[in-house]
């Protein structure tokens, strides 16, 4: 991350130099202004200590008498009196190049990979560019994760927000590895990475996915930033940023498509509640800032696509539920901004099942969009209808053996009962290295419905056509069927 500035002359500089700091709340230091114009939102701040350490901050606030500047270092051990504070007159950027990819950044942009810092073909302030509305493309096009479960039921299309809640305890880092390890664009060769930002992540969390990347080869096409859960919370408030800079230059001027993974978007809304307790602001629901909706929108929002541009930018942000409550205003929130949600069950969880992955209450609001012939295989919509509903009724089903048990169940009723766990234990499950194409997932789901022996009677939402076609019975009679017929 760059913080050296480009546009303010040294005598400029030199009247940006002040001393007049007041007070220290936290991570926050104000500075008197003594009416003097020029300072703005966002931008960089130097910070010398009388023992001659140097840190750095950003403006968090400002009006023509005081600047609220927040420390990265933090405000430990600060002497009002005797620091000097240097306002540079540049907002943050970061530096970008294709040499990102392959590259390991702190959660502010600094290269801890050990390897020399990236040669910039430019700088782009974090903050970004919002796109045009009428310059935005309809989301489009098929990306694979390899978890039949995402693939073939929670469509992942290009240009789409797909969040996917979790909670403590829930494999999510596991899942958001393995979808960055494996996720590829289908079809055609094109150029595909993956930006990968953890935000308020233990040692051994960032170790594990650091491990996880370099051990599977994944990292030459990975621009990972970590930021610690001991790192300041200012950090957390830039990482997302720095992550979709990052994205935004390989996509749009490198012509790559990339998929963001954002975790977790809670740590980061924790820390927007910090800051927002130290500026002494208004709560709003549960404490958090009355701002944090359109503060979540200005980060899912950089995700779509742009006429004219043949790169684009997906994200899947993956964020804790505390309590498992879907009504925090993290998820709440986050479900009104995101095209859809991907839910994490515990009950699955603790049977065993990976990746546990609740199919009633997730959904894609875009799948039809990326499904179907020409795009994954003709079959895809109809059959992902089927197996929700065969599954829906089988959960329903178990819930009522509950309680009158199974004598009163008919024969077709025990067959959907069936379904019900074999579709758990066969298409839901996987293992934690397994990468299922996108046909090898329908395949399976063809082959779970072959318990139902009238498939023209038992099968509703799919046409008699699709039947004759792909169904396990008639496919190897079917000379013409090939498991990528789209």
């Amino acid at each position: 991350m760059t913080q050296t500035p480009s546009k303010i002359n040294p005598e400029s500089l030199s009247k940006r130099i002040f001393k007049t700091a007041t007070e220290v709340s936290g991570p926050l230091l104000f500075v008197d202004l003594k009416g003097k114009a020029g300072v703005s939102y966002g931008e960089i701040a130097r910070i010398k200590l009388p023992s001659g350490e140097e840190r750095s901050g950003q403006i968090l606030e400002v009006s023509r008498d005081l600047a609220v500047v927040q420390l990265f270092e933090g405000t430990s051990g600060m002497d009002v009196d005797q620091t000097t504070i240097q306002f540079i007159g540049e907002t943050m950027k970061l530096p970008v190049s294709n040499d990102l990819l392959g590259r390991i950044f702190s959660g502010r942009g600094e290269p801890i990979d050990g390897q020399p810092p990236i040669i910039p073909d430019d700088e782009l302030p974090i903050s970004g560019s919002p796109i045009n509305p009428y310059a935005r493309q309809y989301p489009r096009e098929f990306i694979q994760t390899g978890i039949s479960t995402l693939d073939g039921l929670f469509t992942l299309i290009r240009g789409q927000k797909l969040p996917i809640f979790s909670a403590s305890g829930l494999p999510h880092n596991e899942v958001a590895a393995q979808i960055a390890r494996q996720a590829a664009v289908l079809g055609r060769e094109e150029d595909f990475a993956v930006v990968f930002a953890a935000m308020g992540i233990t040692a051994e969390e960032a170790q594990f996915f650091r491990n996880e990347f370099e051990k599977s080869g994944a990292l030459d096409r990975v621009v990972l930033f970590l930021n610690l859960a001991d790192d300041p919370a200012i950090e957390r408030i830039i990482t997302p940023r720095l992550a979709l800079t990052a994205a935004e230059y390989l996509a749009f001027e490198c012509d790559m498509h990339l998929l963001v993974i954002l975790t977790d978007m809670t740590n980061y809304a924790e820390s927007l509640r910090e800051i927002g307790a130290a500026r002494e602001e208004v709560p709003g629901r549960r404490g958090y800032p009355g701002y944090l909706y359109s503060d979540l929108a200005s980060i899912y929002e950089r995700a779509g696509r742009i006429k004219g541009r043949k790169g684009t930018i997906t994200q899947m942000p993956i964020l804790s539920m505390p309590n498992d409550d879907m009504t925090h205003p993290v998820p709440d929130l986050s479900g009104y901004i995101t095209e859809g949600q991907v839910l994490l069950d515990r009950g699955l969880h603790r049977r065993g099942i990976y990746p546990p992955i609740n199919v009633g209450p997730s959904l894609s609001r875009l799948m039809k969009e990326g499904i179907g012939k020409g795009l994954t295989r003709r079959d895809h919509k109809e059959l992902a209808d089927q197996l929700y509903y065969a599954y829906a009724r089988g959960i329903d089903l178990r819930n009522l053996v509950a309680v009158v048990g199974e004598e009163s169940l008919t024969e077709e009723d025990h067959r959907f009962l069936q379904f019900a766990d074999e579709f758990e234990g066969k298409f839901i499950n996987q293992g934690r290295d397994e990468n299922r194409n996108i046909f090898e997932s329908l395949d399976i789901g063809w082959d779970l419905l072959k318990n139902f022996p009238n498939p023209r009677r038992e099968l509703k939402r799919i046409s008699e056509k699709i039947i004759d076609f792909f169904h396990p019975n008639n496919r190897d009679s079917n000379k013409n069927y090939d498991s990528r017929d789209i």
